[in-house]
């Protein structure tokens, strides 16, 4: 049976016409507040943006969400996990300085900023699943003990997955530093006859993997963690993995770890995902390039499979920008993230998903 993925499109032409009232709109429509319970706690989970990148949800919006939970009787909060690499979210003191930097402050949101698993990622609940790859996953305490959550994502591309999504979120964004690093089993090598010694790579690695031999990068298997962060930054793309056999099973832990984050709280989950300013990285990088097609519009569901695959399909539907990271699938109704990297399949995310009962791949789309 198709799940039903509520659509705001992004034009307006009157005063009642905005993206502020769409999301009330679509909060609404979507029955979130079926989700809350009075008096407990609802939580809000977002990406607060890396320093440096602006692609992250805007908080003006995100404040309409908190406001909707309020008026509900819940009492929401803001929350995001540690992330696995160096950079300005990886304690919880430099991720809320981060967060307000970006406008996710009280006066802004109407709601306070937790960091779910703590000052340093410490805070864990194990969450038994039934996967192919896991058996329990490691979930942020907070987001664990919260008796509600909204998922808003910001959809992109995605360096590995191909895009990011309500799945992702759920995944690495709701799972301890630990469970993050279970769910990076593919290791990164160096394509040395690539590498031209620049050790661009060396100071973002969390572990110190990375060294020099004989003028050209190399990374010690013993300490990486597959955080994928040397990849990202490497000028001359001469950082690889196993696409064919490391990447799938890479795709199937997150998915099982998104399967364990949504039964800490079944039935109590809605999902929004915005599809603005949709651009090639993960919004984990410390930069923020052109967006790959136009702005399209946000979109709400109580399935994240369904949402995941609807935003897909939308996207994929626009004419990608010339301008872009994009270097093939220009047109409409190409895949315009293999259009950015052509070894990825975001598909998989959707259709393990499926598999393992988080969700369903069929929606229908139904525009408000």
């Amino acid at each position: 049976m198709a799940s039903p993925v509520y659509f705001a499109r992004v034009r307006a032409r009157s005063p009642g016409e905005n993206k502020i009232s769409r999301v009330r709109a679509l909060f609404e429509r979507a029955g979130f507040a079926g989700h809350l319970v009075p008096g407990e706690t609802a939580a809000i989970k977002l990406h607060f943006g890396e320093a440096g990148g602006d692609g992250y949800i805007n908080p003006v919006l995100v404040r309409q969400v908190v406001d909707k939970v309020k008026e509900s009787g819940s009492r929401p909060f803001l929350t995001d996990t540690n992330t696995l690499y160096l950079g300005s979210r990886s304690d919880a003191v430099d991720h809320i300085t981060t967060a307000v930097s970006h406008g996710f402050d009280y006066a802004v949101v109407n709601a306070p900023v937790i960091i779910a698993d703590g000052l340093r990622g410490g805070n864990v609940t194990t969450v038994p699943v039934q996967g192919k790859h896991f058996s329990s996953v490691k979930i942020a305490g907070d987001i664990a003990a919260a008796r509600s959550m909204i998922v808003l994502s910001h959809f992109k591309g995605h360096e590995v997955a191909g895009f990011g999504g309500a799945i992702k979120n759920l995944a690495m964004g709701c799972a301890s530093p630990a469970g993050k690093r279970e769910q990076h089993s593919a290791r990164p090598t160096v394509v040395r006859d690539l590498c031209i010694g620049c050790q661009t790579c060396l100071p973002v690695c969390p572990q110190e993997a990375i060294g020099m031999d004989e003028g050209a990068a190399l990374i010690s298997k013993d300490r990486c963690i597959g955080c994928f962060e040397c990849m990202t930054v490497c000028p001359e793309h001469a950082i690889d993995v196993d696409w064919e056999t490391d990447i799938p099973t890479f795709t199937e832990r997150m998915v099982e770890y998104a399967a364990g984050a949504a039964k800490t709280k079944e039935g109590r989950v809605g999902y929004m995902n915005f599809l603005l300013n949709i651009t090639p990285d993960c919004d984990c990088v410390p930069w923020s390039d052109r967006q790959i097609v136009p702005d399209i519009g946000i979109l709400a569901s109580n399935d994240p499979v369904a949402i995941d695959a609807a935003s897909f399909d939308l996207v994929n539907e626009q004419i990608g920008f010339s301008d872009s990271m994009l270097t093939d699938h220009f047109a409409a109704g190409e895949d315009k993230f293999t259009g950015l990297r052509c070894v990825t399949d975001g598909r998989r995310q959707v259709q393990y998903a499926e598999e393992i009962g988080l969700g369903t791949r069929a929606y229908d789309l139904i525009e408000i």
